[in-house]
């Protein structure tokens, strides 16, 4: 009995610890549960220590961001916007490589070098943009007419699957489809596309301007000009859409409106060769032909890889009776496009201007190896070879 009760007056130490895990469990204030409580609470402490090192490094972070790379990133947004593509690119490449390696960054690069008509480095720029990030939209409607320029068939078809297989609803992958059908020449079908890149984004200026280049393709001029007109009214510094206003203008030889197009356009992005070379062309129309020939120099200054910059020189040139400059520029040209009819046509009239009639006949059946359609106007030109030319309009 007296052992009895000396047990219940003394629990045992299991007991107590028992007891405390019960208390604890019912939130009781006895000291063996604060015990316990401690050390449970223990490990939150130290998640606390560690919160407390994330928020540092992540200050660090902010201070290298606003410190070091977002002025960077925003200067180069700001040369971009305004169509300056070697400042932007120049900005770009001095951000640190890890920043410089994502999806945004690389999606400007890939602009840069499209504004400047440098499609090859476009698409490398547009490829590594969609390494890191697959799931980006943004950019493929640029990158699709890159490779429409570079007559890559394969890369566009599978680039417009993916993007309407993607998001069917985006513009960007509509216009990737419709550039992959125009590739194939089918213009109508092309139009459906970007009319439905219209639909889902009405405030998407540059389906618009490539729904008027179709509607070109068709010679549909009158729909064409209204697309155009839509992209402007939609973005006003759009200059794709004065390009191809100018570009209508200059078929229908109203070179006046066709120079303010695209002066226009070339004011929006100074630094695009092909846009200095249409207005050169343009004031070449218009008996300009100083005025055109500084701005086709220019033009092919600008990007050494345009030969039109250099044929059309060639044919101003010509104009005012340089014919020694004019061969010049055209054998640089038929460098660069050695299987150009037009080029070797144009080499054989100067040469024969020239009185190298040897020269002339060699460039004369070159042409007409390359471009048997045109036969009738070579041959012509064959056989007054040693006749005296006169004055004529041969629009080869």
């Amino acid at each position: 009995v007296v052992l009895g009760a000396a047990a219940r007056a003394e629990p045992s130490a299991t007991a107590k610890e028992d007891r405390a895990r019960e208390d604890a469990r019912e939130g009781g204030g006895n000291d063996d549960a604060n015990v316990y409580d401690d050390d449970d609470r223990a490990p939150e402490e130290e998640d606390d220590d560690d919160d407390d090192e994330d928020d540092d490094d992540i200050e660090r972070l902010a201070s290298a961001l606003s410190g070091v790379v977002l002025p960077k990133l925003g200067a180069a947004l700001a040369h971009a916007t305004r169509n300056a593509s070697r400042e932007a690119l120049r900005a770009l490449h001095a951000v640190p490589a890890r920043h410089f390696d994502t999806g945004w960054v690389q999606h400007v690069v890939g602009k840069c070098h499209f504004e400047a008509a440098d499609y090859d480095a476009a698409v490398e720029a547009f490829r590594r943009m969609r390494a890191v990030e697959p799931h980006r939209l943004e950019g493929v409607e640029l990158l699709s007419t890159a490779l429409w320029h570079l007559k890559d068939e394969v890369e566009l078809s599978y680039l417009a699957r993916a993007a309407v297989a993607a998001d069917d609803r985006a513009p960007e992958a509509w216009c990737a489809a419709g550039n992959c059908l125009s590739l194939h020449k089918e213009h109508d079908a092309a139009i459906a596309c970007f009319r439905r890149a219209v639909a889902v984004a009405p405030r998407f200026a540059y389906a618009y301007t490539l729904c008027g280049h179709e509607y070109v393709a068709n010679e549909d001029f009158e729909r064409a000009v209204a697309a155009y007109r839509h992209a402007l009214r939609v973005d006003a510094r759009h200059y794709n859409a004065w390009y191809g206003l100018g570009a209508v203008l200059y078929r229908h030889e109203k070179y006046d409106l066709a120079e303010y197009h695209f002066r226009t356009a070339l004011d929006l992005n100074p630094q695009s060769s092909v846009l200095a070379t249409y207005l050169g062309m343009t004031l070449h129309a218009n008996k300009r032909h100083d005025a055109a020939l500084a701005h086709l120099d220019r033009a092919a200054a600008m990007d050494p890889r345009n030969p039109q910059a250099r044929f059309q020189c060639a044919n101003v040139l010509i104009a005012i009776d340089r014919y020694d400059d004019a061969l010049d520029h055209l054998r640089a040209v038929a460098d660069q496009a050695p299987r150009e009819a037009s080029v070797h046509f144009l080499m054989g009239k100067v040469c024969k201007k020239l009185g190298k009639l040897d020269d002339a006949m060699m460039h004369f059946t070159f042409a007409l190896d390359l471009e048997p359609k045109d036969n009738n106007l070579i041959k012509s030109a064959i056989d007054r070879l040693e006749e005296p030319d006169i004055e004529e309009d041969d629009k080869f």
